[in-house]
């Protein structure tokens, strides 16, 4: 009789399992692109920082470049710059320091969930979230980092309202909320799963 405490052999693959199992190295590419994408909004954050630091340096190319980059179609653009102005440069870089948190979550949970295994127990710079991470999890962060972009963009355009219809204000608070209400079903699906694989459990 085999002593339930010692390691046992994983059986071993037929040529078609394998095959199919290693498939999953096919999605190494795509995590090796999002790399390259954010090593792009690494640059586009430099590039934005220097024209607001040179902007309030006095700078005028790089005032320039602000008025251009947060200034609306068919709105006043600016001469100086202002709070406003500062804001929404401001906010420009929060947006894509949070689309690169979103690339970091895609590229790390991603990759440790569908492809391999990183080994990152113990480590000291090991994310939280990553200790607990599966393809359930890793859906609801994504939906609440969607969800932090989409708000900073309906901030953005709240401050430029006077430059927008209300048509498109509305569009785009209704484009959030469906964005909220799709986490929300996300996060109460999962709950319903996890309760009933909780309940299948405590009736084995």
């Amino acid at each position: 009789m085999s002593d339930p405490l010692l390691p046992t052999t994983p059986p071993k693959l037929t040529p078609l399992n394998n095959l199919i199992f290693m498939s999953r190295w096919l999605q190494l590419p795509l995590y090796l692109g999002l790399i390259l994408a954010q090593c792009v909004y690494v640059f586009h954050f430099w590039v934005e920082l220097k024209d607001l630091i040179g902007a309030a340096m006095g700078n005028a190319a790089a005032l320039q470049h602000i008025f251009d980059a947060v200034t609306v179609p068919g709105a006043v653009r600016p001469t100086k710059l202002n709070e406003a102005t500062i804001m929404l440069v401001v906010l420009g870089l929060i947006d894509v320091v949070m689309i690169s948190n979103l690339l970091i979550m895609v590229i790390v949970g991603g990759y440790e969930t569908f492809v391999s295994r990183m080994h990152l127990d113990g480590h000291p710079d090991q994310p939280e979230w990553l200790s607990h991470v599966n393809a359930s999890v890793l859906k609801t962060k994504l939906a609440m980092a969607i969800i932090g972009i989409s708000s900073i963009h309906l901030l953005k355009t709240f401050i430029n309202a006077g430059s927008y219809k209300s048509e498109v204000i509305i569009a785009q608070t209704a484009i959030h909320v469906v964005f909220l209400l799709s986490a929300l079903a996300i996060a109460y699906t999962d709950r319903i799963m996890i309760g009933t694989q909780n309940q299948s459990k405590n009736n084995h």
